[in-house]
């Protein structure tokens, strides 16, 4: 599958690579803009950092081949491309000063004198390193250590950065953090960001596009807010966010639904009338109340079954009298909210544009 853009910086054209009878990425072209922070997401296994090793040269393709500012890269050695890969363990130097790991590279490369000193610099105030700039790896906290790597990384001016799972060994806390902070650098250095994650909420808030990957291939690509409000099946549906689904045949109108009558959506071109699908909405599209609503376009009847409180909101699981569950998130300031516990009988509504039904 193909997601083509211009001012293209690195092309991947139809890679593939197998490792013995398993296919571990399937024909994969992507183009990679100039300047742009992109994500590749998907679950375990499904391909992505095999797909970003052979960007960088540490896996060759099967099929396919790696193009830099349109130059064919694909044989060329990790160390002669102007690509860098920062690993998920930072590998820093134990013994070395924060200094001396992010000159390190330059060093090896020749460069001496006030040239690396200007520049160690440089790296030193773009990640706010500067007061820990003698310190040893040992004595940084884990979001320190991420920057270290970042600046050792930037140093040598790369075209492009690639990074896998970097916020992988930190804290719930310090990730958020310093989600903003990859954005904030990529935006200063001006170069081409291209993260491995498995977390769709990383890709949302970092990435100008994600790519979602599953079993080898590229399911969708496109804008953050894409992939969240127009899945393209039930797999992106499913894993990008939380979503309920209602599964039933395609109707005039939407989806009838075997116990709860018809719910309306917008029917996907060339589905057939009859044919199984799904209809995905998001738990914060529904709205609850406990008085029959009279305007929406769907109005279901349900029992909550749980509430969990999440401070900001309330995510209420509801059972329907078909048995068919759903969660739906109220804002814990919600004047009703206090009153809604386990056993309570409510209403959800939605309208049908906030509906998604999925043949796929």
């Amino acid at each position: 599958m193909s997601a083509a853009t211009d001012n293209c910086v690195i092309r991947l054209d139809g890679l593939t690579k197998r490792f013995g009878p398993l296919t571990a990425v399937d024909g994969v072209s992507l183009d990679l803009q100039e300047n742009e922070f992109f994500a590749l997401l998907g679950p375990s296994g499904c391909g992505k950092t095999t797909l970003l090793r052979m960007a960088a040269g540490f896996e060759m393709p099967d099929e396919g081949r790696v193009l830099l500012d349109g130059n064919d890269i694909t044989r060329l050695r990790p160390n002669r491309r102007p690509v860098n890969l920062m690993f998920q363990s930072y590998a820093l130097f134990p013994h070395m000063s924060v200094r001396s790991n992010i000159a390190y590279g330059l060093e090896m490369d020749g460069v001496r004198g006030a040239e690396l000193n200007t520049r160690v610099n440089e790296a030193l105030e773009t990640t706010q390193l500067g007061e820990f700039a003698n310190r040893k790896p040992d004595q940084l906290s884990g979001g320190q250590k991420q920057r270290v790597a970042l600046a050792r990384a930037l140093i040598k001016r790369p075209r492009v950065l690639l990074l896998d799972e970097p916020l992988g060994a930190l804290d719930k806390k310090l990730r958020g953090r310093m989600q903003l902070e990859l954005k904030r650098l990529q935006h200063e250095v001006g170069i081409t960001f291209v993260v491995v994650t498995h977390d769709q909420e990383e890709a949302l808030v970092m990435a100008d596009r994600v790519a979602l990957m599953h079993a080898g291939e590229i399911v969708q690509c496109g804008a953050p807010r894409d992939l969240y409000e127009n899945p393209g099946s039930r797999f992106v549906a499913d894993f990008i966010g939380v979503t309920n689904f209602f599964e039933g045949a395609i109707t005039d109108g939407g989806l009838s639904v075997t116990g709860l009558g018809l719910l309306k959506g917008t029917v996907p071109g060339g589905a057939s009338i009859g044919a199984r699908a799904s209809l995905a909405v998001r738990p914060e599209r529904l709205s609850i109340s406990v008085d029959q609503p009279t305007a929406a376009e769907n109005r279901l009847q349900g029992r909550v079954v749980d509430v969990a409180y999440h401070g900001q909101d309330i995510g209420l699981h509801l059972r329907f009298d078909d048995g068919t569950t759903a969660m739906a998130r109220i804002s814990a300031a919600a004047e009703y909210a206090g009153a809604l516990g386990v056993d309570s009988v409510v209403w959800c509504a939605w309208d049908a544009d906030q509906s998604r039904i999925l043949t796929a």
